[in-house]
């Protein structure tokens, strides 16, 4: 029996050659192309469809970066970084986002800022894009399964965010928030935590120059199975504290409980620090695997940026706050 990585689809699905061969062109006049089941004839989307995507497009470019900007570091290659991940919406097998992230639906979208703000309310991407200089940045995520990419993202600070809503005197954490839609997101169907998935920073952690809110990588918008249309990037954590398709975004006075912290607090901290030192209760931390690359590497502290967030965590016990 042949396998396939995708549903199958009837041949009166499939794009005709002519769309095909000129789909950069289509692409441009406001049709979008699923992950799995390609455009049909006559299936034009409205005509404000993907406004967000419009505001993306002065930045994004076709090549990349220098790699300068990844501290000399290769590349994760495309097809690895967008074909292995963690995305449990969609399943817990690494290759379920890519088979299963064409029914994410990202338009339109919008995030909603609640709680110790000046300025609260539901914010369409568009808008919130429309405000900032977006910048390529280049960070080295590790998760923690002890592997670990080097990808282009394309996004802003998300101080930028919490500094135009206004900060006010009680808030200390930052709490996200993912999409919640069993119907289009299969895992949701399971009770693998608590949904909606749910993630938090400190203040400090969510105001630092590198946490990002990214809305693209290697020069395009963002793949649906990598967290479209808009995610977290703490570079300096492990991956699970990058929430993927964030609705909603709430400053708080008291510390949340994250989703992973609630479904097994042995295992899962609420700070999830990049810490060679502190063993997951099920495998040493202390090396790690590159994808793309044979063998084990060792894990550096934060993730390689200690000079620039050990400050953050003075004189805390980094093993009790994990």
């Amino acid at each position: 029996m042949p396998r396939y990585r995708y549903p199958v689809i009837s041949e009166s699905e499939v794009t005709p050659k002519v769309v095909f061969e000129n789909r950069r062109h289509f692409l441009r006049q406001g049709f979008a192309i699923g992950a799995a089941a390609a455009l049909a004839p006559g299936m034009l989307l409205p005509k404000d469809a993907y406004a967000w995507a419009d505001v993306l497009k002065p930045v994004l470019q076709t090549d990349l970066p220098s790699q300068e900007l990844a501290g000399g570091e290769a590349f994760t290659d495309f097809r690895d970084a967008t074909t292995y991940n963690n995305f449990y919406e969609f399943g817990t097998g690494k290759r379920d986002p890519e088979v299963f992230a064409h029914n994410l639906p990202v338009d339109p979208w919008s995030i909603t800022l609640e709680g110790e703000l000046d300025k609260t309310g539901a914010i369409p991407l568009e808008d919130i894009l429309k405000r900032y200089s977006l910048e390529e940045r280049i960070y080295r995520l590790r998760c923690v399964e002890a592997w670990s990419m080097v990808i282009p993202w394309v996004g802003f600070p998300l101080a930028d965010l919490l500094n135009y809503h206004g900060l006010t005197s009680k808030s200390n954490y930052v709490e996200f928030e993912s999409l919640y839609d069993p119907d289009n997101l299969r895992g949701q169907r399971r009770s693998i935590i608590d949904w909606p998935y749910r993630e938090a920073l400190r203040v400090d952690e969510a105001m630092h120059p590198l946490t990002l809110l990214a809305v693209g990588m290697y020069g395009e918008k963002m793949p649906n199975q990598n967290g479209a249309p808009i995610r977290l990037v703490v570079p300096w954590k492990y991956g699970f504290k990058s929430i993927k398709s964030i609705t909603k975004i709430r400053v708080l006075e008291e510390q949340p409980t994250t989703s992973w912290q609630a479904r097994n607090p042995e295992e899962y901290g609420f700070y999830g620090n990049v810490n060679p030192e502190v063993d997951h209760p099920r495998w040493s931390q202390a090396r790690e695997r590159r994808i793309g690359e044979s063998g084990r590497r060792e894990t550096l502290m934060f993730n390689g940026y200690s000079e620039e967030v050990a400050h953050l965590y003075e004189g805390m016990d980094l093993h009790q706050y994990y």
